[in-house]
């Protein structure tokens, strides 16, 4: 959003081709351009994803754009085949994690396809945006990026202005917040158990937050039931997602996110935003968040044990939580703060499309 509002704001036009989630309006009212179009992330119907790239065909052709920003797998496989044959059209493809399939070695069918589609798609001359080195070496490894240029931006970036630095309350109960959707590969399991392991402890000093829905579009969502089947009682805690998390990073005293794989968790650098500690895994995309000691702790993959051993730690040490969260900030204003983030994309933009985009900002 913040990225489209840059461009119209240099006096370019923005279509958004996207399902309409009841935000057109808004949209609009931004002076953007909202283009509705049935798009299911789990589709699996040929006909119907067949139909939805000729849609997506029709729209290119009808609105004849300089460039074409893809986001996340399943569009970037999408867009860029719809764009086959038109060649004045600049593709940049923004890989912002790789999804289900490609997580915990998960080499299946449904892979294979996806991989199949991908070297079909990328045929043609194509430009990438990575969000970590990792998601770059594994197209690197499937011969993706021959002919192609790429850059590594650090996600989609953070106005540190919208979530300020604040001193967390060292009053009452301490809280851990796990902000994301309720997914198995976002390690809301081994979340849960280490908070359980560490309940006879802590139960009446901390809240163990879980911050977000269930996504039964998702096959690695937990269920309604195994959900229940994890909350203590003033201890673990489920809330349903909101659209300002500010304050519940704010009263939040450590953010954990045991997750799998990721792009690069914007919910990490909100985190670190608002100057808080991170407790997280050493995967790709999370680690790119934490420097291990200096503003969190990176623990192993699955391992509920190094995990509630780390919590622990910080939840003992009023000191070196404040100092780590201090770190956190720092380390987002110098790495991965908004400003950045669009700075590196237009200059992509304007070496892809060979013109001074950022001219008039």
């Amino acid at each position: 959003m913040n990225l489209a509002l840059k461009i119209k704001n240099c006096g370019h036009e923005v279509y958004i081709l996207t399902k309409d989630t009841g935000r057109f309006n808004m949209l609009r009212d931004l002076g953007l351009i909202p283009l509705n179009i049935n798009f299911d992330r789990s589709g699996t119907n040929l006909l119907k994803e067949l139909n939805l790239i000729r849609r997506i065909r029709r729209s290119i052709l009808k609105f004849q754009p300089d460039l074409i920003h893809n986001v996340t797998i399943k569009p970037v496989i999408y867009g860029t085949i719809a764009a086959r044959g038109l060649s004045t059209v600049k593709i940049v493809n923004a890989i912002s994690g790789l999804g289900y399939n490609f997580i915990d070695g998960r080499a299946g069918f449904t892979q294979k396809i996806i991989l199949k589609l991908m070297k079909f798609a990328f045929k043609r001359k194509v430009n990438f945006i990575f969000q970590n080195p990792d998601d770059l070496s594994l197209f690197k490894y499937f011969g993706f990026l021959i002919d192609n240029d790429y850059r590594i931006i650090k996600g989609a970036g953070v106005d540190e202005n919208l979530f300020p630095y604040n001193d967390p309350s060292l009053n009452g109960k301490l809280t851990v917040l796990f902000l994301g959707r309720l997914l198995k590969d976002k390690g809301i399991v081994e979340y849960f158990e280490a908070a359980k392991k560490l309940q006879d402890e802590w139960v009446n000093k901390v809240n163990f937050v879980a911050m977000g829905d269930v996504d039964f579009e998702n096959p690695a969502s937990i269920s309604i039931k195994e959900l229940n089947s994890f909350l203590v009682p003033d201890y673990i805690i489920w809330r349903r997602f909101e659209e300002n998390v500010v304050d519940s990073l704010i009263e939040s005293d450590i953010v954990c996110l045991p997750s799998y794989r990721e792009g690069l968790p914007k919910s990490l650098i909100e985190a670190m935003a608002v100057g808080r500690p991170i407790i997280t895994t050493d995967v790709p995309g999370c680690r790119e968040c934490v420097e291990n000691g200096y503003n969190g702790f990176l623990v192993p993959s699955k391992d509920i044990n190094s995990l509630s051993i780390q919590l622990s730690n910080l939840l003992k040490n009023d000191k070196l939580r404040l100092s780590m969260g201090v770190n956190s900030r720092q380390k987002m204003i110098n790495e991965l703060s908004l400003s950045q983030v669009i700075r590196e994309t237009f200059d992509f933009y304007s070496f892809i499309l060979g013109v001074d985009l950022d001219q008039r900002i």
